[in-house]
Order: structure tokens, then sequence, then C-alpha cells
């Protein structure tokens, strides 16, 4: 599973399948008793992609001989599925401020599962860019259109690989760079080696007109803790042994495989530095203003990410 330059993937393998994983958080969500966020389409893509291990968040109850050998399971799944809920609620909230201040236009940077361009109410005139390999914008647009769902916005489609020349791709879909625009990268961070986060951090701020604004999911000061990573790899290959004597045909990738940890400047400093308006929260923070805070014994699996929100003057 590990990574390789210009490497692409089915929506059930790599990368694809993480946005089958946070599809199985939101769905859990959305069927819960208070539900912090409504995506009726989460189940619907899982459904498409079949049975797998994307479904942990969002299956049935857990194996008893998982949760009798590892107890704080359950309380892990959950707090992973409150801090996607969360961190879904940030981007929804986000989007849907910027656009009903007049910003027509919105970039969704990695689209992956979220249909945020059926599910959110958004104003008239606004056109959404959705951005991400085309393997994936097929999936979602085949499986959505197959169960009768349209936009909510006029939505486009821009299939390219974000290590690619995607900012030629987006003007030739129709962007327009001199109109404020609103932009997100959510769950993108670790797939990006640090050179290739400078670059596109550095090709949103060529497009971007004053008035707009930008949100990102970044990584926090713990990603490179070799101790807190540690930590989670001993857990996690401890889940992985138990759950191939429980489920043979179900085994848990590796996630790590796909991240590129490495060192890099902190997005809300890079965006202070190009004089930009920055707020950084804190992942539990944003949790905990929610109410969503992760339980104390398993409060250190939860990613130590900070959401950026930037605005340019």
């Amino acid at each position: 599973m590990a990574r390789t330059d210009n490497d692409t993937w089915e929506i059930t393998e790599s990368v694809g399948a993480t946005a089958l994983g946070v599809a199985s958080a939101r769905a859990a969500e959305t069927e819960s008793d208070n539900p912090l966020i409504q995506d009726p389409f989460a189940r619907v893509f899982l459904d498409a992609a079949g049975d797998g291990v994307w479904n942990w968040h969002g299956g049935p109850d857990l194996p008893p001989e998982l949760v009798e050998a590892e107890p704080e399971l359950p309380l892990q799944r959950e707090a992973m599925v409150s801090y996607m809920a969360s961190r879904t609620k940030f981007f929804d909230s986000f989007f849907l401020t910027a656009t009903n201040s007049g910003i027509r236009q919105a970039v969704i940077l990695a689209a992956g599962l979220d249909a945020r361009s059926w599910r959110l109410p958004w104003p008239d005139g606004v056109t959404v860019y959705e951005l991400d390999q085309h393997r994936v914008l097929d999936f979602k647009l085949a499986t959505l259109a197959e169960r009768g769902a349209r936009p909510a916005a006029n939505r486009v489609e821009v299939a390219v690989d974000l290590r690619q020349d995607w900012p030629k791709a987006l003007l030739e879909a129709g962007f327009d760079p001199s109109q404020p625009s609103v932009w997100s990268a959510e769950g993108l961070m670790p797939y990006l080696p640090a050179a290739a986060q400078d670059l596109l951090f550095e090709r949103i701020d060529a497009l971007t007109a004053p008035g707009s604004r930008v949100a990102v999911e970044a990584l926090g000061p713990t990603f490179l803790d070799e101790e807190i990573r540690s930590k989670r790899r001993e857990r996690m290959e401890r889940v992985r042994t138990l759950a191939a004597k429980v489920d043979p045909q179900r085994e848990i990738p590796r996630t790590e495989e796909l991240f590129y940890f490495e060192e890099r400047e902190p997005v809300g400093e890079w965006y202070a530095r190009h004089g930009w308006h920055v707020t950084v929260t804190p992942a539990a923070e944003l949790m905990a203003d929610f109410g969503r805070a992760a339980a104390p014994a398993v409060k250190d699996m939860v990613p130590g990410n900070e959401f950026v929100f930037a605005q340019r003057g």
C-alpha cells in the first residue's frame, strides 16, 4: 500500500479506500440519535462499494473477541466518528457562511466522497468545482445519478491529480481568478509530501482574489511525534492481528503507509506569512465546541490536527 510517484487507485484501494472509511464515519453520525451533521449519501456510497474494512465505523457492533482483547476499541471508534463529524460540520459551515456572504465560486480540493454539492443548501448562482482523481469522481457521480440525486449547485468536475497541473485544468473548467472564491483542503495534507503542500498553497495564493477564503485540515504539532506514532502503531497492530483471526477475509490496512512524514511549515504560519488573516483551531477544541470531545482514555488516538481558516484582505 506504500505510495509511489503519480500513483492512482480505485475507490476500494489505497487512498480511495480511506474516502470510504470517512463516508462510513459520516454514515454512523448521520444515523445516530443526536447527529451533528446530515449526510444521507454516505450510506449510499458504502452500499455501492460493498462490504469491506471501510465499514468499520458504520457497521454493526464490533466482534466481541476484539472488544474483549481491546476494551477501549468502542470508545476509539466513537471518538473517530465524532472527529469526522466535527470536521464535516466545520467545512459545511465554512462553505455556507462564505457563499451566503456573496462568494459564488467554491473549490473542493480532493473532493473524495463527501457529497457537499448535493447535500448543502447552496445559495443561487454558486458554482462548485470538485477536484479529484477521475476514478473517485466517476464513482461518486455514477452512484448518485443511479439513485436520481441531483446537485444543489452548479457542479463542475475537474478530474485531475493534485500533484499535476491542476490550476490549468481548473481555469479551463471555467474558474475565474479575478473573482472571490472559497476553497477547502480536507483530509488531504498527510497524503502530500511537504514540497507538494507548499506548491498547493502557492497555487491557491496565485488564483485567489481579495475577499477569498481558504479552510484547511492541517497537520498538527504531534504529527511527527515518534512516541505518539509508536503507541498508535502498537495498538493498531494488536487490532490487526486479532481482526485477522476473527475474519481472515477482512484485512485492516496500515493507513500510515499512505502518509508522508516530513517536516513542513505549519499551515497557519504559511498563510499569515503571505498576508492572509488567519484563525487556527486545534481539533480537540473544535470537537469540544461541538459537544463531541473524545473520552480521556482514547483522546491520544484522535488526530491532533488543526483547522485553519484564512481570509485574503
